[in-house]
C-alpha cells in the first residue's frame, strides 16, 4: 500500500512534512485515523503538499474544495467527496429547519465517510481552502475528528493561517487532529527553485527578500525572470505586477476570458464566461487553451476551468477598474440566471452576490430582492450563517422600503437565522428592530412574531427583552391560537425568571385557549409550558396526564416530535414516582419516536433518559455509556445543556461507584452559570470533589455557594440540591449547613428525589436518615433508613437499597439497644452482598470495614442451616452430611448453597472458618429473623 517517498526535489524544504504524512498514512492503513490541518500563508504550498498524498500511498485521493465565492451550497466540499465516493447524498435540509436538523445531516455526512473508509482501507481525503468552508462543513469535519481514531481514514485539510475561531478552534483541540504548519523557504531553497524553473540562479538573496521565501511568489518571479519581464519590487505587489504583465501579454480574447472568470470565482464554467462575453462557446475554446498554456488557468473537467492559484485570481480581479467590475458583475448575473434557468435553487446566493455588487450603481431594489430570496434558501438548506450574511446585506442596501411590513419581515428572518446559528446578540437586536417596524405598521401580530424569534433561554438580559415584546403583543392580540402561543412563551419566561405563580397562571391560560382554538401548534406549545409549570412531586400526576395527552395528540397528528416529548415526560414522572420498571418499559416507544425525529438532539434526550433509569437501577456501565453517548451528541449543539446533563449523571454515579476522570475535570472547571443555577453548580461540584477524595477543594466550592440563607435552588432542583447539600455538609462536618439542608429536604419526605430527569437520588428518607445519623439523632436515623430500605426494595433500586442497608446497619450498631447489633449484622450483610454484586466500588471498603467491626453472626441462618454449617466445619462432604442428618444428598447440597448465599461466601472453607469463630464466641447466639 505504501508507495515510494517523494524526493526532496519534488517539494523543496518539505522533507519532515512528507515524512509525517507518510507515517500518518501508515497509521490509517492500520485503522488509526486522524485529521491533519495543514496551515500557512497563501502560496506557501499547502495544496501542493496535499497533492502528494496519492504519490505517498499509491492510492487515489478524494478531493473536496471549498468555494471562495459567496453562495456555495452548505456542506459543499463534503458533497464533492461523497459524490466522488459514489455515496448517496444525505438530505440537505428539512421543512422545519433547526440546529437539530443541521446536525442530523452532519451525522449522516460523517457516517457516509466512515462507511466508505471501512470499504476502502485507507480512505484518503483532501479538503482544500478550509478558511472558506461554511459552518456546516466545519461541523462535519469536527464530527469526523471526534471519531477518526478507530477508522482507516486520513483527512488532510488545508487552511490559511488561523485566527480560526469557532468550530476550527475546537477542531484544533480535538485528540483526533494534528497540525502541520508550513513555513517559508530559505535562500538555499529559493536558489534551487529558480534554477529548476529556468531562471538560472538569478539573485537568489534578492528574490528571497522580495518574495519572503513564499514558493508561489518565487515561481512567479522565476517565470518573469525567464521571460525577461521582471523588475524587482516589493512582494506581493511586485508579484501581482508580474501576473498583471502576463495577462497584458495575452491576446484580447484570452484576456477578456480570464478577467470575466475572475469575477465569477476561482472555478467557473466556460459556458457562463462565453455568455458574459457574448461569444459562442466554440469560439472561446482557443482563448481557454491559451490561458491554460500561460499557467493562469487549469482544466477541471466537465467544461469548467479554475485559476492556478487564488493569488492569481486575486491579482487579476484587483487590477480591474470599477467600470469593468460593474459591467462584468451585471453580465455575470444575467448569464448565470440564464445558465441556471429553471433550477435556481442552490444558486440564489451566487446570483445575490453579483446583484449586491451592483446595488450602489442603480440596482438596489433588485439586489435586496435577490438577497432576501437567497437568505431564505440558505436557511432552508441549513446554511444559517450564510442566511445571516445575506439578510444583513439585504437590510444594508440603501433604498427605500415600500412599507414597514417588508423590513419587519426581513428583520424577523435575520433574527431567526441568527438564533439558529447561535448568534443570540444578533437575534435579539433583529427581534427589537422587527418589533419597531411592526409598531410603525400597526401590526401587533408581527410584534408577537418578534417575540417568537428566540426560544426562551436562562440569560436574564434576553429574558427581559422577550418579556417586554411578549407583554406588548398580549396587550393587543385577540386571536385565540396566537394568544395561546404568547401565553405559553410568557410562562416559559416567568419560569426562567423564578416567578412560579405567573408560570402557573400563564400556562393554565395558554392551555385553556389552545384547547378552545383547536390549533395543534398552539396546543403543543401550551402543553410544554404547562408541563414545565408543574415540577416536582406535587405536579407529578398533572405531568403524567399531560404526557398522556401529548401521546394521544402525537397519534392523531402522526408527529414524531410530539410523541417523543410525551414519552420523555412519562419516563421522568415515573422515575420520580419510584416506578423504575415502568419507566424502563417506556424507553422502547421513546426510541421509536426518537428515530423518527432523527438528529443528535433527540438522541440526546433518549440517552439522558436511559442513563437516568440505568443509574437508578444500579446498571452503572449502561448509565455511563448512555451519558457519554449523549454528551458527545449534544456538546456541539448546546454545550451547557450537554454538560449539565452529563454532570448530573456523573454525580449520581459518584455516590456509588466513585468519580470518573471526566467528572473530576469538569468539577474543577468552573463555568459561570445563570444566576439561579449558581448554588446548584457550586454544591454539585463540591459533592464530586468530596467523593473524589479532595475535601479541601470541596470545602472551597461549598463555601462559595454562600451561607444557607443565600442558597437559591431552581424549583425543579430543590429536592436534589438539598440532597447534595446534606451529603456535602455531613461529609465536611458543617453543622449549620446540614441543619438548613435537612429542613428543606423535609418537605419531600415520602417522595423519590430526582434531578430534572437526569439523576435519581433514592427516597428522601435515605438522605434524611444519613443527615440524622451525622447529627447523632439515632432513633430518627434508624426510622428513616428503615423506611428507605423498604421503599428502595419496592422501587427496584438495588444500589440505593445497599446504601440504605449499610447506613441503617451503622446507625443500629451505634445505638446498640437490645437486638440492634444482630439487626445491624443482617443489614450489613444485605448491603455488602449488593455492594459486591453490583460493583459499588465507593462502598466496597466501608462495607467490608463495617462487617469487620460488627464481627461474625449467624446472618439469619435457620437452626438446620447452623447445624449443617457445623458439619461443614468438621470437614464433612454433602454425602456425609446427608448420612449424618438422615436427609437426601440434594437437600444437604441445598442447605450448603443457602448458607453460602446468606453469608456472602463462595467456598466451604469460608463457612468452616466462620462457624469456628461463632462457636468460640458465646455472645453470637442467634437473636431473631433476618429483616
Amino acid at each position: 500500500m505504501l508507495g515510494r517517498m517523494t524526493t526532496a526535489g519534488a517539494l523543496l524544504g518539505r522533507d519532515s512534512e512528507l515524512a509525517a504524512l507518510r507515517a500518518w498514512i501508515g497509521d490509517a492503513v492500520a485503522g488509526r485515523g486522524r485529521v491533519v490541518l495543514v496551515t500557512g500563508e497563501p502560496g506557501i504550498g499547502k495544496t501542493r503538499l496535499a497533492q502528494e498524498l496519492a504519490t505517498l500511498a499509491d492510492s487515489a485521493v478524494v478531493w473536496g474544495r471549498c468555494a471562495e465565492t459567496a453562495g456555495a451550497p452548505p456542506f459543499w466540499p463534503w458533497l464533492e467527496v461523497v459524490r466522488r465516493l459514489g455515496v448517496s447524498e444525505p438530505p440537505s435540509g428539512e421543512i422545519d429547519s433547526s440546529p437539530q436538523d443541521r446536525f442530523r445531516v452532519v451525522e449522516a455526512m460523517a457516517g457516509a465517510v466512515f462507511a466508505a473508509a471501512a470499504r476502502q482501507r485507507p480512505l484518503l481525503i483532501a479538503l482544500d481552502d478550509l478558511q472558506w468552508a461554511d459552518e456546516a462543513s466545519l461541523l462535519v469535519l469536527r464530527h469526523v475528528a471526534d471519531r477518526v481514531a478507530d477508522a482507516a481514514l486520513l483527512v488532510v485539510a488545508t487552511v490559511r493561517d488561523p485566527g480560526l475561531g469557532g468550530v476550527l478552534d475546537d477542531l484544533v483541540r480535538s485528540p483526533g487532529t494534528e497540525s502541520l504548519r508550513l513555513t517559508a523557504w530559505g535562500p538555499h531553497e529559493v536558489a534551487r527553485q529558480l534554477e529548476s524553473l529556468g531562471a538560472g540562479r538569478a539573485d537568489a538573496d534578492r528574490v528571497h527578500d522580495v518574495t519572503g521565501g513564499n514558493p508561489f511568489f518565487v515561481r512567479e518571479v522565476a517565470r518573469a525572470v525567464a521571460e525577461g519581464t521582471w523588475s524587482p519590487g516589493g512582494a506581493p505587489g511586485g508579484v501581482r505586477d508580474a501576473i498583471g504583465a502576463r495577462v497584458d501579454r495575452l491576446d484580447a480574447e484570452t484576456r477578456g476570458l480570464v478577467r470575466a472568470g475572475a469575477v465569477i470565482g476561482r472555478r467557473f464554467p466556460l459556458a457562463v464566461v462565453a455568455d458574459i462575453l457574448h461569444t459562442p462557446v466554440e469560439e472561446c475554446l482557443g482563448a481557454a487553451d491559451a490561458a491554460v498554456a500561460s499557467g493562469l488557468l487549469a482544466r477541471v473537467g466537465g467544461g469548467e476551468l479554475r485559476f492556478a492559484h487564488d493569488l492569481v485570481r486575486d491579482a487579476i480581479r484587483g487590477a480591474l477598474s470599477t467600470a469593468e467590475t460593474v459591467a462584468l458583475h451585471r453580465a455575470a448575473a444575467t448569464a448565470l440566471e440564464a445558465h441556471w434557468a429553471g433550477r435556481l435553487d442552490g444558486h440564489l446566493a451566487e446570483l445575490a452576490w453579483h446583484h449586491l455588487a451592483l446595488a450602489p450603481y442603480g440596482h438596489a431594489a433588485s439586489a435586496r430582492e435577490w438577497a432576501l430570496r437567497a437568505g431564505a434558501e440558505a436557511v432552508r438548506r441549513l446554511a444559517f450563517e450564510e442566511g445571516v450574511r445575506l439578510y444583513r446585506a439585504a437590510l444594508d442596501v440603501a433604498a427605500a422600503w415600500p412599507d414597514d411590513v417588508e423590513p419587519c419581515r426581513a428583520h424577523l428572518a435575520l433574527g431567526r437565522a441568527a438564533f439558529l446559528c447561535g448568534d443570540l446578540g444578533t437575534a435579539v437586536s433583529a427581534a427589537v428592530a422587527a418589533a419597531g417596524r411592526a409598531r410603525d405598521a400597526a401590526r401587533p401580530d408581527l410584534v408577537a412574531e418578534a417575540a417568537f424569534v428566540l426560544e426562551p433561554v436562562p440569560d436574564p438580559a434576553i429574558g427581559v427583552v422577550l418579556t417586554e415584546l411578549c407583554e406588548e403583543a398580549l396587550a393587543s392580540v385577540t386571536e385565540d391560537a396566537l394568544r395561546a402561543r404568547l401565553l405559553a412563551l410568557r410562562s416559559h419566561l416567568a419560569f426562567y425568571a423564578g416567578d412560579h405563580e405567573l408560570t402557573r397562571s400563564a400556562s393554565e391560560a395558554a392551555l385553556d385557549l389552545a384547547r378552545r382554538a383547536g390549533d395543534t401548534a398552539a396546543l403543543v406549545a401550551a402543553l410544554r409550558a404547562r408541563h414545565d409549570a408543574c415540577p416536582g412531586p406535587a405536579g407529578r400526576d398533572v405531568r403524567l396526564a399531560l404526557a398522556d395527552e401529548m401521546v394521544v395528540l402525537a397519534e392523531r397528528t402522526s408527529d414524531a416530535r410530539t410523541a417523543m416529548w410525551g414519552r420523555l415526560w412519562r419516563i421522568d414522572a415515573l422515575v420520580e414516582g419510584g416506578e423504575l420498571g415502568r419507566a424502563r418499559d417506556e424507553l422502547a416507544p421513546l426510541t421509536v419516536a426518537v428515530e423518527r425525529v432523527g438528529g443528535p438532539a433527540s438522541g440526546w434526550h433518549r440517552d439522558r433518559a436511559e442513563a437516568c433509569v440505568a443509574q437508578a437501577q444500579g446498571r452503572f456501565e449502561d448509565a455511563r455509556a448512555a451519558a457519554a453517548r449523549g454528551f458527545e451528541r449534544m456538546r456541539l449543539i448546546e454545550r451547557s445543556s450537554a454538560t449539565g446533563a452529563f454532570l448530573g449523571t456523573q454525580w449520581a454515579l459518584a455516590r456509588h461507584v466513585g468519580v470518573s476522570d471526566d467528572a473530576l475535570s469538569m468539577a474543577r472547571t468552573w463555568v459561570e452559570p445563570p444566576p439561579r443555577f449558581r448554588t446548584m453548580g457550586r454544591v454539585s461540584r463540591a459533592f464530586l470533589l468530596l467523593r473524589a477524595g479532595f475535601p479541601d477543594e470541596a470545602d472551597a466550592q461549598f463555601r462559595q455557594a454562600g451561607p444557607p440563607e443565600a442558597w437559591s435552588w431552581p424549583v425543579f432542583f430543590t429536592a436534589v440540591g438539598s440532597t447534595l447539600a446534606v451529603l456535602v455538609a455531613a461529609g465536611l462536618d458543617r453543622p449549620d449547613e446540614l441543619v438548613a439542608a435537612i429542613e428543606t429536604l423535609e418537605a419531600f419526605r415520602g417522595e423519590h428525589v430526582v434531578g430534572s430527569g437526569v439523576s435519581y437520588c433514592g427516597p428522601a428518607e435515605l438522605t434524611l436518615g444519613i443527615g440524622a445519623l451525622a447529627q447523632g439523632r439515632l432513633d430518627d436515623a434508624v426510622a428513616d433508613l428503615d423506611t428507605a430500605v423498604r421503599r428502595c426494595e419496592w422501587a427496584g433500586a438495588p444500589a440505593f437499597l445497599a446504601e440504605a442497608a449499610h447506613h441503617l446497619a451503622a446507625a443500629l450498631a451505634i445505638r446498640s439497644r437490645p437486638g440492634d447489633r444482630e439487626r445491624a449484622r443482617r443489614f450489613a450483610l444485605t448491603g455488602d452482598r449488593l455492594v459486591r454484586s453490583l460493583g459499588m466500588t465507593a462502598f466496597a471498603e466501608p462495607s467490608a470495614e463495617l462487617l469487620r467491626r460488627l464481627g461474625p453472626g449467624d446472618a439469619g441462618l435457620s437452626a438446620r442451616e447452623m447445624e449443617v454449617a457445623g458439619l461443614v466445619a468438621e470437614g464433612l462432604t454433602n454425602r456425609q452430611i446427608a448420612t449424618r442428618l438422615v436427609i437426601s444428598q440434594r437437600t444437604a447440597g441445598n442447605h450448603v448453597a443457602h448458607i453460602l448465599t446468606k453469608l456472602g461466601f463462595t467456598t466451604r472453607s469460608q463457612i468452616a472458618a466462620w462457624r469456628s469463630t461463632t462457636m468460640s464466641d458465646p455472645t453470637h447466639a442467634r437473636r431473631g429473623a433476618a429483616p
